[in-house]
């Protein structure tokens, strides 16, 4: 899941980049989020937190209520996320160097006065080619819609009842995909174990298995006991390894 987050005080730039966002991604088949804030404040660090798969952030540098720069810091060092891109839009180009030399990582800092427009379809490209180069993911086309979801924030798949497709279960929402389970264990890797016939798990996203209960409890508070005795005993193997 691709998610945009735009942050600036000034409404009308806002909706310049969500506008630029929006023109740039008619061009694919890919599902996106937007969310927008004019201030980094509560709403904006709960978005920060949340696990929503790939994030872009659009930081105006001086808010009437926060820093673009304190706000990549957040991310960077207190979040301890090195994998959302950052990219300054602001009015204020001395800060420039400041920007770039605060080791965040930045992708880009746009002034908001020099050709700003073609300079976002030039980073959005960037970010595009970022997307489809990141960390492992389960790519797939459903609906028209194409789907890539990273691995690691799959938490189990389950079989849909009389359905040859099964369901996603990810940390940022539910997807159907067109595969048996068995077609869709190809593309996964080792931290996945399949307990049952109609169901795979990402051993790394359990919380607790209750083995007299056969209940497995996941970081996201939902649970199943939907687990065969073979996969039973695969299960307390692996949790119980130094795997």
């Amino acid at each position: 899941m691709l998610n945009f987050i735009v942050c600036d005080d000034e409404k009308e730039f806002r909706e310049l980049i969500i506008n630029e966002i929006d023109k740039f991604m008619m061009n694919y088949d890919i599902e996106y989020n937007k969310y927008e804030y004019d201030s980094y404040e509560e709403e904006f660090e709960a978005t920060a937190r949340k696990e929503l798969g790939f994030k872009v952030y659009f930081f105006d540098i001086k808010t009437k209520n926060g820093s673009g720069l304190d706000a990549a810091r957040f991310i960077r060092e207190e979040l301890d996320d090195w994998n959302s891109i950052i990219i300054i839009v602001t009015a204020f180009a001395e800060y420039r160097y400041e920007a770039l030399s605060n080791r965040l990582y930045l992708l880009d800092f746009i002034s908001k006065f020099d050709n700003c427009k073609a300079k976002l379809k030039e980073t959005l490209k960037i970010i595009y080619k970022q997307y489809n180069s990141r960390e492992k993911c389960l790519s797939y086309e459903y609906n028209y819609t194409l789907y890539k979801i990273e691995l690691k924030n799959i938490i189990f798949i389950e079989k849909e009842q009389d359905s040859k497709r099964c369901i996603i279960h990810a940390t940022y929402g539910t997807f159907k995909a067109p595969f048996t389970l068995n077609a869709i264990t190809k593309h996964l890797d080792k931290r996945f174990l399949k307990v049952h016939k109609s169901l795979i798990l990402n051993v790394d996203k359990i919380m607790t298995y209750n083995t007299k209960e056969n209940e497995v409890l996941f970081v996201n508070g939902m649970s199943t006991n939907l687990i065969s005795r073979s996969g039973k005993k695969e299960l307390i193997e692996y949790v119980t390894s130094d795997n």
